[in-house]
């Protein structure tokens, strides 16, 4: 097992340095706007924004299609054309745009098809909770959707502080009744708190595709080249002991959402010392189970940064053995 990086700034902290393109007075304009016209209507304008991002946001347009001629497999010297870097700057704008719903509970809206809803249902059966891994892929809100058939179901986001304060500020927002725990990391509390509501039966979900620049990570394959993955987020699901699952809700157009879950880890009966390499191929079932969604929806990855580290060297692609089959 390679050693953990310990770097500055790893290129997936470059997320941090992007200017925030939203006020909250703005946000709640929207918010007006939308619940008052309705989401047919009132999407007219997501054309404007995905229009604004490409005409004046050349950083992450550069990012865009640095990102989309990876996934859909174009040559290094094809141009990624102005209608996928919309369709991407689009399907970002639908998303946020579509929260405002999910938070006010208008999943009636909504075309949402849950896939593999078992994995979910097997591991809250003995009571306990689930702890999930997701990524920005699509959208995390759609999961309280889920609510509709589990009603009472409980979801709890763990994320760095300053999300946390910006989610809060979000959410009231865009419905001051909203209801979702927020687990500030950084604390000493932040473990406790986590470990309570999983022994409650809540839902405990992280994003794991982004560090703060000092996290320890890890260079993985991802759509053919290597990018540096913080373990933090699979070290704490490692803590939990309870069996891990990647989630994603995919946007695919109109009203229509596919929530997916597939099976991670399984932290819940290590053996002992077995938590290294149980993260290890956590890791790696979690990069390629990101290149697989990210394939069936490109224009879902809202990581607008360089995430590959271009400078980086290729990783060997490694050959199968029986002391890596996992």
């Amino acid at each position: 097992m390679k050693p953990a990086r310990h770097a500055a700034a790893p290129a997936s902290a470059q997320w941090q340095k992007n200017p925030e393109r939203s006020s909250l007075f703005m946000l709640r304009v929207m918010t007006w706007l939308s619940l008052r016209l309705g989401r047919g209507a009132s999407r007219v304008v997501l054309y404007a924004i995905a229009a604004y991002f490409l005409a004046f946001a050349p950083a992450a347009r550069r990012m865009s299609r640095l990102y989309l001629r990876r996934v859909l497999k174009l040559p290094s010297n094809a141009a990624v054309g102005w209608r996928h870097l919309f369709r991407h700057f689009f399907s970002f704008a639908s998303t946020i745009h579509d929260r405002i719903y999910l938070l006010n509970d208008r999943f009636d809206l909504f075309d949402i098809r849950v896939h593999n809803q078992a994995l979910v249902d097997d591991v809250l059966a003995d009571g306990q909770g689930l702890f999930l891994i997701g990524a920005h892929l699509g959208s995390f809100e759609v999961l309280r959707a889920l609510g509709r058939k589990r009603p009472g179901l409980r979801v709890a986001m763990m994320m760095y502080e300053e999300n946390a304060r910006k989610i809060n500020a979000t959410l009231s927002a865009i419905n001051p009744n909203a209801q979702q725990d927020i687990i500030a990391l950084g604390h000493i509390g932040s473990m406790i708190q986590a470990h309570e509501l999983l022994a409650q039966g809540t839902i405990v979900g992280m994003l794991g595709d982004r560090s703060l620049g000092n996290d320890d990570t890890r260079p993985l394959n991802f759509l053919g080249d290597p990018a540096e993955l913080p373990l933090g987020p699979f070290r704490m699901a490692a803590i939990m002991k309870r069996p891990v699952l990647f989630m994603t809700g995919l946007y695919r157009g109109g009203n229509r959402y596919d929530i997916h879950f597939e099976t991670l880890a399984d932290f819940s009966a290590l053996p002992p010392r077995g938590r290294t390499l149980a993260v290890e191929a956590a890791m790696t079932r979690y990069a390629a189970l990101m290149e697989q969604y990210c394939r069936s929806a490109p224009y879902n990855w809202f990581n607008f940064f360089d995430f590959w580290q271009a400078a980086a060297p290729p990783l060997p692609r490694k050959t199968t053995s029986s002391a890596e089959t996992t």
